[in-house]
């Protein structure tokens, strides 16, 4: 088995060109990281507001509800 040698900038630029072309073909799985990347972060958000909030009970829940439907 024979050994190529890649200088560290080829190398580089090999894989730049390649993730390059992948993304250009596949848009729909740069468009997909990006959507999970976003929604993590919405969740992450969420649950620091939920720490930071107050709990309440099932029944506050629906009688705010209830109170709003008769305005």
């Amino acid at each position: 088995m024979s050994r190529i040698s890649v200088d560290d900038e080829k190398l580089k630029s090999m894989l730049k060109a390649a993730v390059v072309e992948a993304l250009q073909e596949r848009t729909d799985l740069l468009q997909e990281a990006i959507a999970e990347a976003i929604e993590e972060v919405a969740m992450v958000r969420a649950i620091e507001e939920r720490e930071r909030t107050k709990s309440v009970t099932r029944r506050e829940v629906f009688a705010a509800v209830e109170a709003r439907a008769h305005i």
